[in-house]
């Protein structure tokens, strides 16, 4: 599991020209398939007189859900040279669509590869990208006698904590990078009856 993501900062734009064919390419986060979908019906409702619109997009913290779409054009010479240029800066989140105006000469499968490739990199390289810590969160109960023990644990691997609750039964909801997470379990489970669980 990765202890970070890059994402995109903003969305942005670019193009290509090649043979009186244009190609215009948008970059920008997306956090779900539902947003993914938003976006697309946007393109094909502001896009309608393009010949083609694909695209890729790639979403999750392990990068692990993912498509790309040609759009009828020939199969991988569109969405996949697009996500090509996801996977070579490793991003997450993100949607690069590139709508195609036809210009009346056939680029070929190569020309269209690299057509929506330097599409797809320019808008890339028009946008910036940070690194995001990937963090988790668990729900703490335990018995008041364990305050101590638990806070001290806490305190000593700079745990954030969100909410708290302190009576005789103390509930705890904190935040913690996933790079220490089972460092952290591990040293909780040795409090008597602890429960550690990820919050619904």
């Amino acid at each position: 599991m990765a202890d970070h993501i890059r994402i995109l900062t903003c969305a942005s734009e670019g193009i290509y020209k090649e043979k009186g064919s244009k190609f215009l390419s948008f970059a920008m986060t997306v956090e779900s398939e539902h947003e993914v979908k938003q976006a697309l019906e946007t393109f094909k409702k502001h896009y309608y007189d393009a010949r083609h619109i694909c695209y890729a997009y790639m979403l999750g913290e392990d990068r692990t859900q993912f498509r790309a779409f040609d759009d009828g054009e020939p199969s991988g010479t569109g969405g996949r040279p697009i996500l090509g240029q996801i996977h070579s800066l490793e991003l997450t989140n993100v949607l690069i669509v590139v709508v195609r105006y036809f210009g009346g000469v056939l680029l070929g499968t190569g020309g269209l590869m690299h057509a929506y490739k330097q599409a797809a990199a320019d808008a890339l390289a028009n946008n910036t990208w940070i690194e995001k810590e990937v963090t988790s969160s668990l729900h703490l109960t335990f018995a008041y006698e364990q305050l101590n023990q638990a806070m001290s644990i806490l305190k000593a691997m700079h745990i954030i904590i969100r909410e708290q609750q302190f009576e005789s039964t103390c509930h705890l909801t904190i935040t913690v990078s996933r790079s220490i997470l089972p460092q952290l379990i591990a040293k909780l489970e040795i409090i008597p009856n602890i429960l550690v669980e990820e919050p619904e």
